[in-house]
């Protein structure tokens, strides 16, 4: 299983009108590092401390890219071969605007990225098993979306893709490009999931009929249908979550919460589980709480 793609968030202030009582924002994935592991959370969106990516995050991110493109084309040029094609050159844009995926190959290494961009090429036969992209036309694209809870918290996450049906109806689609997950691993999809649904229900009043997750690696899809009882219960959850976060910034206090997750952690040399000491906490505590930390790597299959 991969990590979700490194996505660098856009400010928000830049993107929407924020309501002068909103205090902090929060995102799908911080909110569910915090549930993961507290430490985890302060060492990404307090500390910010840098994640070189790996090759399975550089992956999945190259894949949501050309998925992305795919649908720039007319509807019949939408093919395997297409996507094939766009492999390669999507991949060299991806390098030119983050350097840091430079360094997942050495110089020189051509059988290596070779073999990478063939991969990432299988992973695409995966997602033509699951779909015909020639009879869709997405509304939405890799687009940020946001909304204010409880009047003080702003939610907001990039969707991979929104489907709109004539007569209004929302398909919320996910792309994950690590095998289908065990059940650990598919509630914490469905969270994401879950957090998108919210924010278009606040803002088009609409309760998405369909959250779909593509699983491109086992060719699977998994559709989970909300409603509108499950949205109030799951936003008095992110507002208690973000309570939480609040009164661990206001004590300092992030402890580690060791599980099979910190095979793929970045941060062991500074975790007290791994006989760590973590870095003095920010004179400036959490920074900017309108600036959640970016949507960055997450450990395999966390949100894949």
């Amino acid at each position: 299983m991969t990590a979700e793609p490194v996505i660098d968030a856009q400010d928000i202030l830049a993107t929407a009108v924020v309501p002068p009582t909103v205090r902090a924002s929060l995102s799908p994935s911080r909110a569910a590092d915090f549930k993961t592991c507290p430490l985890l959370y302060r060492f990404r969106s307090i500390d910010r401390l840098p994640e070189r990516p790996t090759v399975e995050q550089a992956r999945g991110t190259l894949v949501h890219a050309v998925l992305e493109r795919l649908f720039d084309l007319p509807a019949g040029a939408r093919t395997p071969q297409s996507a094939g094609d766009l492999v390669a050159p999507q991949w060299d844009r991806l390098v030119t605007e983050q350097p840091e995926l430079a360094g997942l190959f050495a110089d020189g290494d051509a059988a290596g990225t070779a073999e990478f961009l063939r991969s990432a090429t299988a992973l695409l036969k995966g997602y033509f098993a699951v779909e015909d992209p020639r009879r869709l036309e997405p509304a939405e694209r890799e687009a940020l979306i946001s909304a204010v809870v409880d009047e003080e918290l702003l939610i907001r996450g990039y969707l991979d893709r929104l489907d709109v049906a004539p007569d209004g109806a929302l398909r919320v689609v996910d792309y994950k490009t690590g095998g289908a997950p065990r059940e650990a691993f598919e509630a914490r999809a469905l969270f994401q999931l879950k957090f998108y649904a919210l924010v278009l229900w606040r803002t088009r009043g609409v309760v998405p009929r369909v959250l779909r997750l593509l699983y491109l690696k086992d060719a699977e899809v998994c559709d989970y249908t909300p409603d509108a009882e499950e949205l109030v219960r799951f936003e008095r959850t992110v507002v208690a979550l973000w309570q939480a976060i609040e009164q661990a910034t206001e004590r300092q206090d992030f402890r580690p919460r060791p599980s099979r997750l910190c095979d793929w952690c970045s941060h062991q040399a500074l975790c007290p589980s791994f006989g760590g000491t973590p870095p003095p906490f920010p004179v400036s505590g959490a920074g900017d709480p309108l600036r959640d930390a970016r949507s960055g790597p997450v450990a395999p299959g966390a949100d894949e």
